[in-house]
């Protein structure tokens, strides 16, 4: 009897917390930082004071304090007697200029998220730039941490900086190791299902989600909502009746849960039912949420669905007295369709869009013709002028160029 209750107890208990102060994975070698284990201890059948067991990986060190001083990279547990192992802390030795220093606790959606990029023994760090992902997200001019006050889960990734130092003199841009964030959910999207039938008529609706086993104390609120208007505000209720004249548009009710601050804010989608008709009971498989098309105002949705056919629609061909006129080119196929309503192949869109082309050229073709014969002609009678007594043939220009009233001038031969 005794050694069931044991066992029964042993199963009960809570993990214990280890936290490491200051609160960073990664310090500079020589350092040294705390490691406290806090939890519930037991009441076990021994007298002597509890004490509080440490790894070290695999490796179980020596002290039995409730925190003690580190200084070595690797993996840390504790474990108070009876009870299970706490969660592991990483911590990291870096001998590097700059240091990325994150969290050693994991981050919550809503919860602020705190890097520090720091320098060789607190060395100030100029020209200070942040990145996530390769991406430069914020610059300082010198040393300051980068806080995100509400992370998302958008924040997370791979972080990194870069900087300056004066040693003595102003140094080059210096990177620090990449370092992986993740911020973890605190609660998935919630699902809107029908819990059953109310005794004062309706039905129940209830707005389903599940927090983080971490985080069982966070309290949530819950709202609920007809198309984009509110039918209840934020309460701690988790279930919603929906009156008996609304049963019908079921479908057009969604839930919210959200914390208290309302930093973490999800919604639902509408609620899923397999058919319309007479209400929902208890037994009513709910499908799986889909993406809500509306938020709080927005315009209204119809529900109703328009009644689709599958089918092809047939096409009656209608005779073309000009089809019969038409001849098929050689090599194709008549269809069964008028010979006027048959797509053009590639093949004579492509002759189509060239032939303004075509006779453009050709006209230019033509007046170039035109040209080159008017110069021809010109030459020939250039060379058919008559000569005068001298044999000086007179050009057109020549006798163009003479002023009015001077006279005539010819060579005479001897």
């Amino acid at each position: 009897m005794w050694a069931l209750a044991i066992l029964l107890l042993l199963a009960t208990l809570e993990k214990p917390t280890l936290s490491l102060h200051p609160p960073w994975t990664t310090i500079f070698k020589g350092e040294r930082v705390t490691l406290r284990c806090d939890g519930y201890h037991p009441l076990v059948l021994e007298l002597r004071p509890i004490s509080t067991l440490w790894y070290l990986g695999h490796l179980l060190l020596p002290s039995h304090g409730k925190s003690i001083e580190v200084q070595t990279p690797g993996v840390y547990r504790c474990q108070t007697r009876g009870a299970p192992v706490s969660d592991p802390v990483h911590l990291s030795v870096s001998n590097d200029w700059l240091i990325l220093q994150v969290p050693y606790a994991a981050v919550f959606e809503g919860e602020p998220l705190v890097l520090r990029c720091r320098g060789w023994y607190d060395k100030v760090v100029y020209k200070l730039h942040y990145y996530r992902d390769s991406q430069a997200v914020r610059y300082f001019h010198s040393s300051a941490n980068y806080t995100v006050p509400q992370a998302r889960a958008s924040d997370s990734g791979r972080y990194q900086c870069s900087g300056t130092m004066r040693i003595p003199v102003e140094s080059a841009p210096m990177f620090s190791a990449k370092v992986a964030v993740t911020v973890q959910e605190l609660f998935p999207v919630p699902v809107l299902k029908v819990a059953g039938r109310a005794e004062a008529g309706g039905v129940v609706v209830r707005c389903e989600t599940n927090l983080h086993p971490r985080k069982r104390a966070v309290p949530l609120q819950f709202a609920f909502y007809k198309y984009s208007r509110s039918v209840r505000r934020f309460d701690w209720g988790a279930e919603y009746r929906v009156p008996q004249s609304e049963v019908d548009e079921l479908e057009s009710h969604w839930c919210e849960a959200a914390t208290a601050s309302r930093s973490v804010r999800k919604r639902s989608a509408w609620l899923q039912l397999p058919g319309r008709g007479s209400p929902p009971d208890s037994s009513t498989s709910i499908p799986g949420p889909q993406a809500a098309p509306l938020a709080p105002g927005n315009k209204l949705l119809s529900f109703q669905k328009p009644l689709m056919s599958t089918l092809v629609p047939s096409v009656t061909p209608v005779p073309n007295t000009t089809s019969a006129r038409l001849r098929v080119p050689p090599g194709r196929v008549p269809s069964a369709a008028p010979a006027a309503c048959t797509p053009p192949t590639p093949l004579e869109q492509s002759a189509g869009a060239l032939k303004p082309d075509v006779d453009l050229l050709l006209r230019e073709m033509r007046l170039l013709k035109g040209l080159l014969r008017r110069v021809v002609l010109e030459m020939q009678d250039s060379q058919a002028f008559p000569k005068r007594d001298g044999g000086t043939l007179e050009t057109p220009t020549a006798h163009w160029a003479e002023p009015q009233g001077a006279p005539e001038t010819s060579t005479v031969g001897s």
